[in-house]
């Protein structure tokens, strides 16, 4: 089967879980779910971690993972929240303040880069595993903000700055703009571009685009270079939204990255994934997390309940590529 029209399907199984959900939570919890209040709400929590789950999703379709993505948010959170600490003061013109957040922002941004650079060299370049390389950058990146904060949270930022996590532009979150936009620049990165078609034939099978004249390091390069533009978008919006950062911060979304991910179409092996899934896979999630505050679970059910959902969607992958393998391997012996 064409692999456009398996995608096709897998999305229009999520798009029925989807409602399905919402019709479950719509009877279970009528207006505690059906408001406006929980639905802004929904908007200002789910796009921190949505950016994480496109930045997973470009490394999973890549034919690797970044489990460095909230340490690397953390420590880009940091650098901006000393600029924003140390060098706005409340007697500084509103010009000069916004200047300074500019900067701020663009700091974050750059460290975020760079700590995606990093991974990229080590992944493509020193050549260790995609698995091994972050698992490493993730405890060095920690250690980074650990060194630099003293395990303190940096709190205290301008109120133009808490406006990004906050506030509106006319109806519509700030956060929720910000996810969109990265949302929208992540599939045309992937549909419209030379890297985007490269990442899915190397994510597919690296032998071959190696053979097929395409740089191969350069294809992983850039993957973890998107990865970490995206954990910097989260960090600005996570440190805006709770007006402090500190090392820590995010860490259950890690776990909810990876399950979305996956939820959401995107092969773990790589080669396959589309933002559409990713999207629902969101909505999915952040439904049931939705559900789950308003049921008053603790922090401990809800782990338990993310992990048992992923490995449920690996399993169930993992069946439904066995069946593919043997219904070509049928297809092949009925030609002969």
């Amino acid at each position: 089967m064409p692999r456009e029209k398996r995608i096709d399907a897998h999305l229009a199984v999520l798009a029925a879980i989807t409602l399905g959900v919402f019709f479950v939570l719509g009877i279970l919890l009528q207006q505690q779910f059906f408001s406006l209040r929980n639905f802004q709400s929904m908007a200002y929590q789910f796009p921190e971690f949505g950016c994480f789950a496109l930045a997973m999703m470009i490394a999973m379709i890549s034919g690797g993972i970044d489990l460095s993505v909230i340490a690397n948010a953390n420590l880009s959170g940091i650098v901006a929240a000393f600029i924003l600490t140390k060098m706005i003061t409340s007697e500084m013109a509103a010009s000069g303040a916004i200047l300074l957040i500019a900067i701020a922002i663009l700091a974050a941004l750059i460290v975020a880069l760079l700590c995606g650079l990093v991974n990229g060299m080590l992944i493509a370049y020193v050549g260790i595993p995609a698995i091994l390389a972050t698992l490493g950058t993730m405890t060095f990146y920690t250690g980074i903000g650990m060194a630099i904060t003293q395990g303190v949270g940096v709190v205290g930022f301008p109120e133009q700055f808490l406006a990004i996590g906050s506030g509106k532009i006319g109806m519509l979150p700030i956060p929720l703009v910000i996810f969109v936009l990265a949302a929208i620049m992540v599939s045309l990165t992937l549909n419209k571009t030379v890297f985007g078609q490269s990442v899915y034939l190397f994510g597919a099978n690296p032998i071959a685009t190696l053979f097929s004249g395409i740089h191969n390091t350069s294809v992983t390069l850039k993957a973890y270079l998107l990865s970490g533009l995206l954990a910097g978008c989260s960090a600005i919006i996570m440190i805006s939204r709770v007006n402090s950062a500190k090392v820590g911060y995010g860490d259950t979304y890690l776990l909810q990255a990876i399950l979305v991910a996956v939820l959401g179409g995107v092969n773990p092996y790589g080669g396959r994934g589309k933002v559409s899934g990713v999207l629902m896979g969101i909505i999915i999630l952040q439904s049931l997390q939705n559900a789950f505050t308003l049921f008053m679970f603790t922090p401990y059910a809800k782990r338990l309940i993310w992990g048992l959902m992923l490995l449920l969607v690996m399993i169930i992958h993992y069946i439904n590529l066995r069946y593919q393998e043997r219904a070509k391997i049928r297809a092949m012996v009925s030609q002969i």
